[in-house]
């Protein structure tokens, strides 16, 4: 039933500290670092500082999928970020991201590391440097970037909007959850319509924007986020679930799916990835993950 208390906003906002639902103690209205910690660093150039996240998924995907097309230079460290432990306020997260979000990237091939945070920013910066996975004719590079940032503008309607109102928040508010599963409903159909003109998003090309979309609208159309795969009758969008099963059987879009991840079956994280080898190792975590459940 809707809320039929009134509210009025007041003249002034402030900060209620316990209003924050599952992230009360990590969201804030002020930016910087709340700690000093120094970012730890690996022996490759390419330094990944993440979570499974979806947006986060999307680089690790970029990066295997670009050591699959052997692309030795794309060998990469991806370290562990808590985020609900607030890691990501670090000193060292801060400095190579002051938006405190994951993914971040910093990139040691040049004598000056190069910094570069934003999911979207981090595929088109991966994308140029090796120069793959996204067209240089100029009509198809100009679709394949429009889908990107189409991408990273409709992620908050599903992620902050919907994902937050339907999952996290501390009271389950009807006007908020309609208006943004109407939003996502309205996006998924855009994809889906997209899809039922050509196999991939960008046209006939597995690109960074399949990459930068799989993880949200994938993962939505397979019944991955939220437990909201019923709700929004999802499986009705055969298009996107074709394209989301194809992209899912892809070697590397299942490696990078398991970087960073810690929810799941033991067997589907790799909490830590340095080398391709750890693929195929019982890491430690793998380990104590099966020792609990005895």
């Amino acid at each position: 039933m809707p809320d039929s208390t009134p509210y009025t906003p007041p003249k002034v906002w402030t900060w209620n500290k316990s209003n924050g639902g599952r992230f009360a103690n990590i969201n804030r209205p002020v930016s910087g670092a709340t700690h000093d910690k120094e970012l730890p660093r690996g022996t490759h150039p390419l330094q990944l500082y993440s979570l499974a996240t979806p947006n986060g998924v999307k680089v690790t995907v970029m990066l295997e999928e670009l050591l699959a097309l052997g692309y030795a230079g794309a060998e990469y460290d991806a370290w562990l970020i808590r985020i609900h432990e607030g890691d990501q306020f670090g000193s060292g997260f801060v400095g190579v991201n002051p938006n405190s979000k994951i993914p971040a990237l910093l990139d040691y091939s040049r004598a000056q590391p190069i910094r570069v945070f934003e999911s979207g920013a981090i595929l088109l910066y991966l994308a140029e440097k090796f120069g793959a996975l996204v067209p240089t004719e100029p009509a198809r590079r100009a679709e394949c970037l429009s889908w990107l940032f189409w991408q990273m503008g409709s992620a908050p309607y599903l992620g902050g909007g919907f994902g937050h109102f339907y999952a996290y928040a501390p009271t389950r508010i009807e006007y908020a959850i309609d208006r943004f599963a109407m939003e996502v409903k309205r996006q998924m159909d855009v994809l889906n319509q997209r899809l039922a003109q050509c196999p991939y998003v960008g046209g006939d090309e597995y690109t960074i924007a399949d990459i930068a979309i799989w993880p949200w609208y994938g993962g939505l159309a397979k019944g991955q986020l939220y437990e909201a795969g019923e709700f929004l009758q999802v499986r009705e969008y055969t298009h996107v679930l074709r394209w989301a099963e194809e992209i899912a059987k892809r070697p590397a879009a299942q490696r990078g799916r398991m970087v960073n991840r810690v929810q799941g079956p033991p067997e589907t994280q790799l909490r830590e990835r340095h080398d391709r080898s750890d693929f195929d190792l019982r890491t430690q975590d793998k380990l104590a993950a099966e020792q609990a459940q005895k």
